[in-house]
């Protein structure tokens, strides 16, 4: 019998904010954006559609997960601390922001290992790739960095797995 990987995102463990473990089991039932951020990069102005995505519909069961990387090309250098208050003064963010980690090679997170053997499967091409995952835990669709999120086929589908 063959595993679904999808459907054990919501098995992982991470390191939130703090460096404290967090359940993604705790997100059961909401549909989640997962992404990996970075303060100095070209798409680091998403972090306002983001917002807004998640100010839109977390009332509604959705949530943004950022994960901060310095994988490509060093633009995540800040400790967690400079990393939260970056994202609360200059973006506002509220929605969760978890501990720095890796997304590709020896070193990927367990969380990403799984994200990305997901159709389409491959390593994170940079920062602000977004994996949509349903209130299953299965991964809905995969977006490029250079997917906004105010982009209407995310947003569609957003909607889509929230009235499931």
């Amino acid at each position: 019998m063959e595993t679904n990987l999808n459907t054990f995102v919501l098995d992982e463990v991470v390191k939130d904010a703090k460096n404290q473990d967090k359940n993604l089991s705790d997100y059961k039932g909401n549909v989640l954006l997962i992404v990996n951020v970075a303060s100095k990069c070209g798409f680091t102005s998403q972090y306002t559609g983001l917002e807004a995505l998640y100010q839109q519909y977390r009332v509604k069961g959705f949530a943004v997960l950022g994960f901060p990387c310095n994988q490509f090309g060093g633009q995540e250098p800040g400790s967690m601390e400079e990393i939260l208050t970056f994202c609360s003064t200059k973006y506002e963010v509220s929605f969760p922001i978890f501990s720095k980690l890796e997304v590709n090679g020896d070193d990927r997170a367990p969380l990403y290992a799984k994200l990305t053997q997901t159709p389409p499967a491959g390593n994170i091409g940079w920062n602000f790739e977004k994996f949509l995952v349903g209130r299953d835990g299965a991964v809905i669709a995969r977006y490029s960095s250079k997917t906004k999120p105010d982009n209407a086929d995310l947003v569609a589908a957003v909607e889509a797995a929230l009235s499931k």
